[in-house]
């Protein structure tokens, strides 16, 4: 993999890097985050979270409510823009409690295009 894109963000206290293959409008990319300040994550070895893009967070977000309520889990994060950015994102624990978060596409295509 080699380094596509890196987006400083000191004022949210983060920084992304986009790692892949082939540019992420072609292939599938991983999205690292550093955030600032942050020595040590808890769950697994420095994993964060999995992000899939989805047409509609808020309606992915009432399916998640839905098999939260048989198999556990539960939403961490409602469904809606994130600050500095837009994009609209719900996240979640499974029930296992690795972390997953939405992302809406078009919102997604934005953000790439503007970076």
């Amino acid at each position: 993999m080699r380094l596509l894109k890196k987006v400083d963000r000191p004022e949210y206290k983060y920084t992304l890097a986009m790692m892949g293959y082939a540019d992420e409008l072609e292939t599938t990319v991983l999205e690292l985050t550093y955030n600032y300040g942050v020595t040590e994550y808890t769950k697994g070895n420095a994993y964060a979270q999995v992000a899939i893009s989805t047409d509609d967070v808020y309606k992915s977000a009432e399916v998640v409510n839905l098999v939260n309520q048989e198999l556990g889990g539960k939403i961490t994060r409602q469904p809606g823009p994130l600050s500095g950015i837009g994009t609209k994102i719900v996240s979640f624990l499974d029930p296992d409690g690795w972390k997953t978060v939405l992302v809406d596409n078009a919102d997604f295509q934005m953000e790439l295009e503007h970076q």
